[in-house]
């Protein structure tokens, strides 16, 4: 479960996330309640989001190219830099008492040109801390890693926000990204697995785009992420709604929504990462029984009730987030990572612009049960549209023999089949007279 902290960088580097992450989720928090608390709209919190997450729609691809052309440490030490200025900018505004609600949408959308670079960066330099080997235990421990923030972070930031405002939690993130410079700049440069740059030229950006759509191992994931990312994940505009207007709860209780959710995708983190091997059926059922649940767990009729099933949303979202995410890094070739993660990044966040505002809309005309249930109904019809797709496109049909279900080439005979056309179903000799074709 734990095998990458062996390796002494990714020690380093572990620690210094869980500080900066912390941090992240207290201003992730803060960001939406005072929003809210300027507007009292749910849109105006899916407009923040979106404000957050347009610059990776639009540009994200170039991030990638910029991180296969240069060092991936020092562009991560850059970022984060410019991250923990633009916490400490909103900070100084904040505890002034001069935001307005135009200042958030402005930090908002130059953190995510920040992000732009440091997304792909970020996940293209795992593989070169841990290397192929210990890769997938790393990035489910990276997952790992950001939900147990996301368990103490929205905590802390109830609290905090209770007690003195939202303001300190944006100046304790600021200062939280001390800790994840300090950890890169502790890295042996010796120890990390080198990956050549990239040298500048024409059409790198159209070659990434090739790569991906001739391996469909790669292309189905980043499909079903899209989607699942732009609608499924919605929760910062949803769950302000349930908080201030289904169950009229304050911001600590509004924390623990949050929290409950980061503990199911702890648990799902761990769970993945002593997981050998990541199937794309597996990634499909996944998505569609985080779809399924989350669709539930629209009409839950009360507030504890609804706390318990956001937990077990998260562990089914959390696992098919990193299976997504290291099936599409282990199947590609590290020339290529940078710009096939950008894509990854860019669909599985990039499309929040596109869902924060619809979502936000629906949440406010038609109320949160409603918003919610689209988010999960469009995840899982999305997932089972794929997984028809796929089992058409390899050719394989469903037998069934006693209480056993198999896929079978269709270029194989029938067994026992009556018509080699159709799928063929082959029941137990002794279930036979209770099994329809």
């Amino acid at each position: 479960m734990f095998a990458s902290l062996a390796v002494r960088n990714y020690r380093y580097y572990f620690a210094g996330q869980v500080v900066s992450n912390t941090g992240t989720w207290m201003q992730r928090i803060a960001q939406d309640w005072l929003v809210l608390g300027l507007t009292g709209s749910s849109f105006a919190v899916g407009i923040t989001t979106a404000m957050q997450f347009l610059p990776m729609l639009l540009f994200g691809l170039y991030g990638g190219v910029i991180a296969d052309r240069f060092p991936k440490r020092g562009l991560l030490v850059i970022t984060q830099a410019t991250m923990g200025l633009l916490a400490a900018i909103l900070a100084v505004l904040t505890l002034t008492g001069s935001v307005e609600v135009w200042h958030v949408y402005l930090m908002a959308l130059l953190l995510g040109m920040v992000t732009v670079i440091d997304n792909p960066s970020r996940q293209s330099f795992v593989p070169e801390i841990v290397g192929r080997q210990r890769l997938r235990n790393a990035v489910s421990l990276n997952s790992a890693n950001f939900q147990a923030a996301r368990l103490v972070g929205p905590a802390v930031a109830g609290a905090l926000i209770a007690a003195v405002g939202s303001g300190w939690a944006f100046a304790i993130n600021g200062c939280s990204f001390i800790a994840v410079i300090g950890a890169l700049l502790a890295m042996r440069e010796s120890e990390l697995t080198p990956v050549p740059r990239l040298a500048r030229r024409k059409g790198q950006l159209r070659e990434g785009l090739h790569y991906v759509s001739t391996h469909p191992q790669l292309l189905w994931p980043i499909v079903l992420v899209a989607f699942v990312g732009t609608f499924g994940y919605n929760f910062p505009t949803v769950l302000s709604g349930f908080a201030y207007h289904v169950f009229e709860v304050d911001a600590g209780k509004y924390g623990l929504l949050n929290t409950a959710l980061a503990a199911g995708s702890l648990a799902g983190a761990l769970l993945a990462s002593r997981r050998g091997q990541v199937r794309m059926r597996m990634l499909v059922a996944t998505a569609i029984g985080f779809g399924v649940l989350e669709a539930v767990t629209a009409f839950a009729p009360n507030y504890w009730l609804f706390t318990a099933l956001l937990a077990v949303v998260g562990l089914l979202g959390l696992t098919f987030n990193t299976s997504g995410n290291s099936m599409v890094q282990l199947e590609t070739d590290p020339a290529m990572r940078g710009r096939v993660m950008s894509l990854y990044m860019m669909v599985f966040t990039g499309g929040t612009p596109l869902g924060g505002p619809l979502v936000g809309w629906l949440t406010e005309r038609f109320g949160p049960r409603l918003g919610l249930f689209a988010c999960g109904a469009v995840s899982a019809t999305t997932a089972a549209l794929v997984g028809v797709i796929l089992l058409r496109t390899t050719r394989v049909r469903v037998r069934i023999s006693g209480r056993r279900i198999s896929l079978v080439p269709r270029i194989c005979p029938p067994v026992h089949g009556p018509d080699s056309r159709t799928a063929v179903l082959e029941p137990h000799p002794s279930n036979r007279s209770a099994t329809r074709p």
